[in-house]
């Protein structure tokens, strides 16, 4: 939080009282209870033994929500043109996942990245390995990259369309290139969906 105040004041932005931003106390109190049971529910899947630790790494997820949210109001109030948007939102996000690292393996983080954008990263990834089968090592490679690079985007969009946005930018960069490895994305897909029908009808 102090951050971006600092990067607001840097920039020449006036911070003025956020009462100012249409939000009434009790929307206020609202968003906190949001973005607060938001944060535990996605550390509670960590299932971390040091409830202490587990409430601190909470902190820090409702934190980062609250540090986009400040960004995303100063720029619909035109307080905050779209490139110092994107460069308070970059400036945000290292030292949150610093953050977390001091309380968490890289595995642990890598839980959280995935809570913050809806877990479509492992499904969409699983979904292209049972649909392409024949799949190289080399491809399933390139599409983990842009995957990975897509949830980095996600984690820090603003809404649940905004992420799922990202998800599907990449997704379109992901079958181009496959189909220009000479997989027929149209076909796979019809005979992928037809397997999953299969499988339900043996269930």
């Amino acid at each position: 939080m102090n951050q971006i105040k600092t990067f607001l004041l840097i920039s020449g932005i006036a911070i003025s009282s956020f009462s100012s931003l249409a939000q009434t106390k009790n929307e206020q109190a609202g968003y906190h209870q949001m973005i607060q049971g938001r944060a535990w529910k996605i550390v509670q899947k960590l299932n971390l033994p040091d409830s202490v630790v587990a409430h601190k790494v909470s902190a820090l997820v409702a934190g980062h929500y609250e540090g986009l949210n400040e960004i995303y109001k100063q720029r619909d109030s035109a307080k905050l043109s779209p490139a110092l948007t994107d460069s308070a939102v970059n400036k945000l996000h290292t030292p949150f996942l610093n953050s977390l690292s001091a309380y968490l393996n890289p595995q642990q983080v890598i839980q959280i990245k995935d809570g913050l954008t809806y877990g479509v990263l492992p499904i969409t990834y699983a979904a292209y390995l049972d649909m392409l089968p024949q799949l190289t090592e080399t491809q399933k490679k390139q599409i983990m990259v842009w995957l990975v690079e897509a949830r980095e985007k996600a984690m820090d969009a603003e809404s649940s369309d905004k992420k799922h946005g990202w998800f599907k930018k990449y997704k379109g960069r992901i079958n181009n290139y496959l189909s220009a490895a000479g997989i027929d994305m149209k076909k796979e897909g019809e005979a992928w969906q037809e397997r999953i029908k299969a499988r339900a009808g043996k269930s």
